[in-house]
């Protein structure tokens, strides 16, 4: 198996779009992702209001998109989803989400949109380790997302449910909709699940982790803010959480999805 590669870059604020053009280089971004198909955006937002370190920082997405167009990836859409405890609309307004993907001339769908997405039942070629067993009727998925590249946007934060957060969980808002609350007991095995359907769908995974502000203490949104100015990116979504964990102090096979993911190569 070939050693995954995670680009790691102390930024400022004058130059942090900069550096995110440096980091997509670095992190090999041309190569993991297919030009011929579209590239779906994949923000997060933890909490619509803005707290430092608990959604994509708005550096982050304009500085990813602009590595994106300027690597002649011109073909993007993001995509946005609810909880029940967020409001898309206000997140990516409040966020100041909507202005840069207005400049950059960048879509936005919205997954519990019907007349955005379309969910489709999909069966996994690999073997589940617990989603089949949460959705027995079919574990369904947005048609949309078949066949497109991903470039996730997670932020270095910690997490009530999983101690981190990265890169693996910022598909669990986009990839499962129904009863998403109903993996929480088993959230480590589902991250894994959502990793392995990722990489069958997906013509490219690539993955921007803002960690110039952290989050620290009982995330993904009352936190404690670290200021660390670190940006992450990689091709590898359980390298970069693994390396984000390190970073934030925490031995990375001790985190279950980390390890499951490693140990399910």
């Amino acid at each position: 198996m070939n050693k995954a590669r995670v680009a790691v870059l102390k930024t400022e604020p004058a130059r942090v779009l900069e550096d995110y053009h440096r980091l997509a280089d670095m992190a090999g971004l041309a190569g993991a992702l297919d030009p011929g198909s579209q590239t779906i955006i994949k923000d997060n937002i933890s909490w619509h209001y803005p707290f430092p370190g608990a959604n994509t920082a708005p550096w982050q997405l304009e500085g990813v998109i602009s590595a994106l167009k300027d690597r002649g990836f011109n073909d993007l859409v993001a995509v946005q989803n609810d909880t029940v405890v967020t409001d898309a609309f206000k997140g990516e307004r409040l966020n100041k989400y909507v202005d840069i993907l207005s400049r950059y001339q960048v879509p936005v769908l919205y997954n519990f949109r019907k007349e955005d997405i379309t969910w489709v039942e999909y069966r996994p070629r690999g073997r589940m380790l617990i989603l089949d067993k949460i959705y027995p009727e079919g574990i369904r998925i947005p048609q949309e997302f078949q066949g497109r590249n991903v470039v996730h946007l997670p932020t270095c934060k910690t997490h009530i449910y999983t101690t981190t957060t990265g890169a693996m969980k910022n598909a669990f808002g986009g990839l499962l909709n129904r009863r998403r609350h109903y993996t929480h007991s088993v959230i480590h095995q589902t991250l894994v699940d959502l990793l392995r359907i990722q990489k069958e769908i997906h013509s490219g995974i690539f993955a921007f982790t803002d960690g110039t502000t952290c989050g620290n203490g009982p995330g993904p949104r009352t936190m404690i803010p670290v200021v660390a100015d670190l940006i992450l990116a990689s091709s590898d979504c359980t390298a970069i959480d693994a390396v984000a964990s390190r970073l934030m102090g925490f031995d990375p096979l001790s985190i279950g999805y980390i390890r499951i993911a490693h140990e399910q190569g």
